[in-house]
């Protein structure tokens, strides 16, 4: 089974996850495919927007902990270098057209961290967004550590990465991450109706505004996508997050008293 779905129509490549029975999880070959979608269309004429989106019970749970532990049994180097996920990270990051984002269910984690990268995200009254990697032993990815507190303000940042507890969608409505709430059975509809609408208007003046609006801090965001990189890279190996991920295969509450 294919785990992305790709479909173009006028000018807007839709890119959505499809393994639903395991909550739309991401492996690293999904990363690898949204990444090469992302790089191909960055180059393609016929792709003029770029819209993410999962089904209407659930966005993405996150990382797949099996690839985790996989990851974390892998050499240092090719974790921090030729991670899937960074590369990923950094594709979107530095894509120059416009992204849209549609949102239901739970968004857990890189399915949370994605959007700070996506200039449009429109989320189901479903949604719950969280950035749970301290509960996993882990730090925070995707410049989420810089991104989160430039949106949230500092306090309201850490208590969603520090605490790692699920906010709904109107909280993400009300800290600018989401730019509308709608019922999750409308919401793709809705964020392609919008997609569409940035397709049709001029290519040039779309990129060259998104490079402006973003001119200020793509540069740090590269850089703090790789700082992040390092220490999670270290902190997967870690006791910590070798008790989270075992805890979470097991089934059980992780005990992280002697870490």
């Amino acid at each position: 089974m294919t785990h992305i779905l790709s479909h173009t129509e006028a000018g807007v490549l839709t890119l959505t996850f499809n393994r639903v029975a395991r909550k739309n999880s991401i492996t690293g070959a999904m990363y690898d495919t949204l990444a090469t979608a992302l790089e191909k269309a960055a180059d393609d004429n016929a792709v003029r927007t770029v819209l993410i989106q999962g089904d209407p019970t659930i966005f993405s749970a996150g990382n797949d902990i099996a690839d985790f532990m996989a990851a974390a049994a892998a050499p240092a180097q090719q974790t921090e270098a030729d991670s899937p996920a960074i590369r990923f990270l950094r594709v979107i990051a530095a894509f120059p057209k416009p992204l849209v984002a549609s949102v239901c269910g739970p968004a857990v984690g890189i399915g949370t961290t994605l959007l700070f990268h996506c200039d449009l995200v429109y989320a189901g009254d479903n949604a719950a967004f969280s950035l749970p990697f301290v509960n996993l032993g882990l730090v925070p990815e995707a410049a989420s550590s810089m991104l989160v507190p430039q949106m949230f303000g500092y306090h309201r940042a850490a208590e969603a990465l520090l605490l790692g507890e699920p906010f709904m969608a109107e909280a993400a409505l009300e800290v600018g991450l989401v730019n509308r709430v709608v019922p999750p059975m409308e919401c793709n509809g809705i964020a392609q109706s919008q997609a569409r609408k940035l397709a049709a208007k001029p290519l040039t003046a779309l990129v060259e505004t998104k490079r402006l609006l973003k001119l200020s801090q793509q540069a740090a965001v590269q850089e703090r996508i790789g700082v992040e990189g390092k220490s999670f890279a270290t902190a997967m190996r870690s006791p910590a997050a070798k008790e989270a991920f075992t805890a979470f295969m097991e089934k059980r509450k992780p005990d992280f008293s002697n870490v």
